[in-house]
C-alpha cells in the first residue's frame, strides 16, 4: 500500500512520506515518522516519536512502542515487539565528522522475537526467532531462537517459549540435551547446549 492509502490509519501528527508502503490495517501515532523507502507491514502499531529510516522493513503485526528510531540497515520480521526507548545501532565506530553511509551494518530482528525497554542492539547482529531481551540490555552478539538474554553485555540466562512465558531450564551454563515444556501454553522443545527447537 502507498503512503496515500486510506486501509491504515496515522495521526494528524505522524508524517508517512510519499515513497513510504504502510500496510493494511497499520496505526501510526503521533509525531512519528515513516521516510521514503521504508516498508511496515500489515497490522502494526507505530507508537508515539517513532523513526523508521529509508531502507528499513517491518513485518507483519510488529509493535514500536514510543520513542523508537529503526535505522537503515535494520530489518523486523514479523510479530516482534520492540519496547520504550529501545535503541538500535547502524555503523560501529561512528565519528560525527567522518561520513560511514557506506559501512552500515546489518541487523535482522528474527519473527516474533521481543526487545525490552531501554535494550540497546549493537549493529551487525541477528535476533534469533521468540527471544526475549530483557530490559536495560545491551546486544553484543547474535543471540539464538527463543533463548532469554539480559544484562551488560547481555548473556543467556534462560529460554523462552513462543507464548512469552519462560520455560523451565537448569541454569548456566546450558550443556547436553534436555526437553522442556512450558507451563503456561504446553508447547514442548528440545535444547542442545543453547540451541532450542519447537517440537511438533
Amino acid at each position: 500500500m502507498d503512503a496515500t492509502s486510506p486501509t491504515y490509519f496515522a495521526h494528524p501528527t505522524a508524517v508517512v512520506d510519499p515513497a513510504a508502503r504502510v500496510g493494511k490495517g497499520s496505526k501510526i501515532w503521533h509525531f512519528s515518522h515513516v521516510m521514503a523507502g521504508a516498508t511496515v507491514g500489515e497490522r502494526c502499531n507505530i507508537g508515539q516519536n517513532v523513526v523508521i529510516s529509508p531502507g528499513c522493513s517491518l513485518g507483519n503485526g510488529c509493535k514500536v512502542q514510543n520513542n523508537v528510531s529503526i535505522y537503515t540497515g535494520v530489518t523486523v520480521e514479523d510479530d516482534v515487539f520492540l519496547g520504550p526507548s529501545m535503541v538500535f545501532t547502524n555503523v560501529i565506530n561512528p565519528r560525527a565528522f567522518i561520513e560511514r553511509k557506506a559501512e552500515y551494518l546489518a541487523t535482522r530482528i528474527a519473527r516474533g522475537a521481543s526487545i525490552g525497554a531501554n535494550a540497546t542492539i549493537v549493529c551487525g547482529i541477528t535476533l534469533g526467532e521468540y527471544c526475549f531481551v530483557g530490559a536495560g540490555a545491551v546486544v553484543t552478539r547474535d543471540v539464538p531462537p527463543y533463548a532469554t538474554v539480559y544484562g551488560n553485555p547481555a548473556r543467556i540466562h534462560g529460554f523462552t517459549c513462543w507464548c512469552g512465558v519462560q520455560l523451565p531450564s537448569d541454569p548456566p551454563p546450558f550443556e547436553g540435551v534436555s526437553r522442556m515444556s512450558c507451563t503456561a501454553c504446553g508447547r514442548s522443545y528440545s535444547r542442545e547446549g543453547t540451541r532450542v527447537t519447537a517440537l511438533a
